[in-house]
């Protein structure tokens, strides 16, 4: 148990960061209609699957459209 609290100062900021960055995805991939590679249904389930930070960055970097 106070393994757990040692580490909570650490935890808290990553799983906010995670949140965050999964909440912008998720905006991203809902209002834009056009990808790189793939469509809007396989981006969803990357990213929710794939939720801990990996989701989200594979889709930055292989599945946004540079406008």
């Amino acid at each position: 148990m106070d393994k757990i609290r040692e580490l909570l100062p650490f935890i808290i900021p990553l799983a906010i960061a995670e949140f965050a960055l999964l909440g912008y995805t998720l905006h991203h991939i809902l209002t834009h209609k056009n990808y790189k590679r793939g469509n809007r249904t396989l981006w969803l389930v990357v990213v929710i699957v794939g939720m801990e930070f990996i989701g989200p960055v594979l889709y930055f970097l292989l599945g946004k459209e540079d406008v």
